[in-house]
């Protein structure tokens, strides 16, 4: 994908969220893998939102992809385990188990037989590594301080933590200098165009602006269109040309990024050490609230 259309969906991203298309947005930073938003991520951590947590992270990277990842979705189920737990919630804490944490005992089997052994306990704080195990906010609290290293120093995420420095409104103002120099370009622009549409260009005409065709054919057209129309964009003097026009390479250029496709991003995947939940020192070590992997790739402790 090019330059400017990584751009364009940044571009994208920026619009969909100062309109309020909440979901859409998420849904596009997953697909693109451009930005992962830490705010929303965050939000839904704090809420205890797992499945949530979880299904968007899975859009930027799977356990298998490295130790930090492995060592991400670890850390997101068992405090999901530990808080079922917490509210002596056995069956939903055995689900877990099984579904979730399986998982990595064939990695470090003893890890596994630990986890299982704080089922019988009224209180799992009984355990003295998790004796100081506060309210479930300050765990989460904890725990998100932890997946923000992981995430960080994963590099499934680098360059993608960081949303573009861009003024407000970015596309609507791009659109706005489109319409201006499509409105130069007329042979007689009226003084107050009326534009109606952005599916086609703008040409002043007796009927005071073009329509755009209804081809019944067309499959995108529904059959009850909202019928509303997009905001006026026109907010500079129409007498003022623009200053930008392209020449030259610089024209050729663009004209070969506005023909050609976006294509696809791959799931990129990164290697940072073994994959290894590593060996565990002693039989409770896992427990502890883990430390941010070294550079030779993380372990689960």
């Amino acid at each position: 994908m090019t330059s400017l259309s990584r751009e364009l969906v940044f571009l994208i991203l920026q619009f969909l969220d100062e309109e309020k298309y909440k979901d859409t947005v998420h849904k596009l930073e997953q697909e693109s893998m451009f930005f992962f938003n830490m705010k929303y991520f965050e939000d839904q951590v704090h809420a205890g939102e797992w499945e949530e947590v979880e299904r968007y992270l899975s859009g930027f990277t799977k356990v298998e992809d490295n130790g930090y990842s492995m060592k991400l979705f670890f850390e997101i189920r068992k405090q999901k385990y530990l808080e079922a737990l917490d509210n002596q919630d056995r069956e939903k804490a055995v689900e877990i188990l099984v579904k979730d944490l399986k998982v990595f005992s064939s990695f470090n089997e003893e890890l596994f037989k630990q986890i299982t052994q704080l089922i019988p306990l009224d209180n799992f704080r009984e355990n003295a590594q998790l004796s100081k195990y506060g309210d479930v906010k300050s765990a989460r609290d904890t725990l998100l301080v932890e997946l923000k290293k992981l995430l960080e120093a994963n590099p499934m995420f680098r360059d993608k933590l960081q949303f573009p420095a861009l003024k407000a409104a970015r596309l609507r103002t791009l659109i706005n200098q489109s319409l201006n120099w499509q409105h130069q370009l007329c042979k007689n622009p009226r003084p107050n165009p009326d534009i109606k549409t952005l599916f086609v260009d703008h040409t002043c005409t007796p009927s005071n602006g073009c329509r755009v065709p209804m081809a019944s054919s067309n499959p995108l057209m529904g059959t009850d269109p909202k019928g509303a129309a997009f905001p006026p964009f026109i907010t500079q003097n129409l007498n003022q040309p623009l200053p930008f026009q392209p020449t030259g390479a610089a024209a050729s250029s663009l004209a070969a990024w506005m023909t050609n496709p976006i294509s696809a991003a791959p799931h990129a995947t990164g290697s940072a050490g073994p994959v290894s939940l590593g060996p565990m020192p002693n039989a409770v070590a896992f427990l502890k609230r883990p430390r941010t992997p070294s550079s030779n790739g993380p372990t689960i402790d």
